[in-house]
């Protein structure tokens, strides 16, 4: 696989299968799916009869009271008592293995480079922490929503680009399927290609 860096139009020989794969639409599915399950968080906090405090006691002899026979204050028909069918806490937890999350990676980036929504530059040198001239870089390229991703975390970089609307900053490490589908566009630099497909490369 060819990418042209610009601005100098240099050719960087990389992997097909990392970067000219095919896409996996239900594969890059199930892994988008298993990623927010995955984040997912239970606050349910139901109490059944057995989590309720008290009712040990029984409140009254079983007959001659008149009364139906009560075992415990504690039961689903009583004030202050367990709900009959609490929810729960649920395991929302979907395993993905390593072998089908670098598969999406690869299916997702190479279906962005088949569609012109990849842009590789050689680096981007800013010479102090200037929002403009992060602007004026991604002028140059004419891209509004992006997704810059770089090599190492870069402080000039990410205090640049922070306040520019629709601009997202990501190293190789802290990608995920879904942060490469949020932007319009990515930005990515030589380096970063390369660590991309050391990761992610089968």
């Amino acid at each position: 696989m060819e990418i042209n860096i610009l601005p100098n139009n240099v050719i960087l020989n990389l992997s097909d299968n990392c970067f000219a794969a095919d896409y996996k639409k239900t594969l890059v599915h199930q892994v988008i799916t298993s990623h927010f399950s995955n984040a997912r968080e239970n606050y349910s906090s139901q109490k059944n009869r057995s989590d309720v405090r008290g009712g040990g006691k029984k409140p009254w002899k079983q007959k001659g009271t008149g009364r139906a026979r009560a075992g415990t204050t504690r039961g689903p028909i009583w004030r202050g008592g367990g709900v009959t069918f609490a929810s729960g806490k649920r395991n929302f937890k979907e395993k993905i293995n390593k072998k089908m999350y670098n598969g999406a990676m690869r299916s997702i980036m190479s279906e962005l480079l088949r569609t012109d929504r990849v842009v590789a530059i050689d680096k981007i040198d800013l010479k102090e922490i200037k929002t403009k001239e992060m602007h004026n870089i991604l002028k140059k390229y004419d891209l509004k929503s992006v997704l810059i991703i770089t090599n190492d975390i870069n402080e000039k970089i990410f205090l640049s680009a922070r306040n520019i609307k629709d601009v997202g900053i990501a190293t190789v490490d802290y990608l995920d399927p879904p942060l490469l589908l949020s932007y319009k566009k990515v930005l990515i630099v030589k380096d970063a290609l390369i660590s991309f497909e050391k990761r992610f490369g089968a």
